[in-house]
């Protein structure tokens, strides 16, 4: 018996039509992602002329040295409450799904974390999660605030996602307009010429996260309540915690991207 809050039961027959008509819709999909690899590839870059530095294990570091002597360079902004002492669930979450390095360093790519906190803060919650990937601190420098996760309007004009602070409003987006955001930034070494070639914010970060696209082959989906997936345990799109808080009560998730933030 077919259950309103279920797919449609029905014949082998009849789901293998279903299935290669959805088929034809996937491969126009990875066609289409294909060509969006292809534009962001090409997209211009700009020369960092700005001399970053970040405290790591090591001390004081460059931007330059955050590539260990590989090519490229991925930054994933990460977001971490100095208040509480630890990571945002959501970036967490990212973290969480981010295989293993070795795979990276094979195409000449490094790939670290960034947070605006005391180095000492990170490693204390580096170490409670048990994760391995080189972390840096920027607390003293500019890096959050240029390139727009670290959101304050007294040091520079706030803009997240590429919208400004009137759009945000308007879209309803509040919770961009201050403090610590998430994002992920790109950068391509030319010896020792650093030079900036991506950042993506709001629901661009999706890419990262392996488990969303599990749970995207499913029937429930995400269970987010959202484009016609059930809202699992009432949770919406703030289900996520640390890997260590699973079962406890429901807090408002920061990095929770929703629908209108793409």
């Amino acid at each position: 018996m077919n259950r309103p809050d279920l797919p449609p039961v029905v014949s082998r027959a009849e789901w293998l039509r279903a299935r290669t008509a959805l088929l034809a819709e996937e491969k126009a999909l990875t066609a289409a992602r294909d060509r969006l690899n292809v534009q962001r590839r090409a997209l211009p870059m700009v020369a960092i002329e700005q001399d970053y530095r970040f405290d790591g294990p090591h001390g004081e570091v460059p931007l330059l040295e955050l590539f260990a002597g590989r090519r490229q360079l991925i930054v994933y902004h990460f977001m971490f409450h100095r208040d509480r002492g630890e990571g945002c669930p959501g970036c967490s979450f990212v973290v969480d799904n981010i295989g293993h390095l070795a795979h990276l360093h094979a195409r000449d790519t490094s790939l670290v974390l960034v947070s605006r906190a005391p180095l000492a803060e990170l490693q204390a919650f580096q170490r409670r999660m048990g994760w391995t990937l080189p972390w840096y601190s920027s607390f003293a420098s500019p890096f959050n605030y240029d390139f727009h996760v670290t959101l304050d309007a007294a040091v520079a004009p706030v803009q997240y996602n590429y919208r400004d602070a009137a759009e945000l409003q308007r879209l309803g987006l509040d919770y961009h307009l201050a403090g610590e955001q998430p994002g992920v930034s790109v950068f391509l070494r030319d010896g020792a010429q650093v030079f900036h070639s991506y950042s993506s914010y709001g629901r661009g970060l999706d890419l990262l996260l392996g488990t969303y696209n599990y749970l995207d082959l499913t029937p429930f989906g995400r269970g987010e309540g959202w484009d016609g997936m059930p809202d699992l345990h009432g949770a919406g799109m703030n289900w996520t915690r640390l890997h260590d808080q699973y079962g406890a009560p429901v807090e408002h998730d920061c990095c929770a991207a929703s629908p209108t933030s793409a």
